[in-house]
Parts: C-alpha cells; structure tokens; sequence
C-alpha cells in the first residue's frame, strides 16, 4: 500500500485534530507532530494554519455531500430523497457521537479575520440549500416562489436539527425535524 504523501497526511490529521478539537485549540506543532512531517515539508504545501483548515473543509464538503447523495438515492420517490437527508444525518452524527457539524464548530472557534475559513463554510452551507432546492424541484410539485421558501425552510430543520442533536447527543431533534419537513412537503 502506498504511503500518504505530506499533503494528504496533513489534511487527515488536522481534519481529526480541528473536527474533535477545535480550531483555535489545534496548533500547527501538534499537526507537524501527529502527521509526521518536518515544518519545512508542511509549509511546502501551506502557506498557514487557515489554510490548512480549508483543504480540511473542502475535503470535508466533498465528502459529506458524497455521503449525502449516496443516503438520499435510495430512494425512488423524490419525497423521500428529501426526507432522507435526515437519514443522513442521524447515520452521521450516531457515527462521530454527536460531535455536530464541522462547518458549525469551526465557525463558531474561529477568530476575528479568517476570510477564506468562513467563506468555505459559507459555500458548504450554500451549496447544501442548493442541493434541497434541487431535490425540490426535481419533484415537479412546486413552483419557483415555492421552492425558494420551503427549501430554505428545509434548511433551517436540517442546520437546526445539527446543532439541537449535539447540544442533546440524541438523535430525536433529528426525527422531530424530520416529522416537521414531512408537513411541509404535505
């Protein structure tokens, strides 16, 4: 098996560090430390710690929207692909033990400035109302007003049900959430 490259080390051991740590208790030494790379090698691929952490966020958005799509194709009714994001989240969140939302957690450790950070959690979370939109639109029931309005409704469950299942650890703001979406879909 091929050994991870520099690169690829510091992004999975910072996207440990600042997922289950946080971002303002990570320091570049104990990323240097637990990856295994010289200083050197680690500045050789970034320029600072804040841009360690969005290489974290884009992986980390890619993947969750990956999971996210796989989850919620299961299904043929185009309902229930909606309703299966919660699915999504309660396999998730059950997995890291509640911990929540990456983009949540690191937005509300960060510090004043970090412009990149926040606009990649800030594309995470659009691209995340882009995608329940879509599924909106994909089930031909609704018009454009109507779409905008309930997909930013669906949005606020899915980030309110996040946030509420790690302030709980449990899941049942999760299914609450989900029971809430099912009504407005009626």
């Amino acid at each position: 098996m091929k050994r991870q490259g520099v690169r690829e080390r510091v992004i999975e051991t910072a996207s440990e560090l600042f997922y289950n740590q946080g971002y303002n208790q990570t320091g570049i030494n104990q990323i240097i430390e637990e990856a295994g790379v010289a200083k050197a090698s680690l500045y050789a691929h970034f320029k600072s710690k804040e841009d360690i952490a969005v290489a974290y966020l884009t992986e980390r958005h890619t993947m969750w929207m990956g999971k996210l799509e796989a989850c919620t194709s299961k299904s043929e009714n185009l309902k229930n692909k909606i309703l299966g994001c919660f699915n999504y989240l309660i396999e998730w969140l059950t997995e890291v033990d509640f911990r929540g939302c990456g983009w949540q957690n690191i937005i509300t450790d960060l510090p004043c400035g970090h412009d990149k950070i926040k606009a990649q959690a800030l594309y995470h979370k659009n691209e995340l109302r882009l995608w329940v939109k879509r599924k909106l639109k994909e089930t031909g029931q609704y018009d454009e007003n109507n779409i905008e309005d309930l997909g930013d409704q669906i949005l606020i469950l899915i980030e309110g049900a996040i946030i509420l299942s790690q302030i709980q650890k449990n899941d049942w703001p999760i299914k609450s959430a989900t029971k809430a979406c099912n009504k407005l879909l009626e």
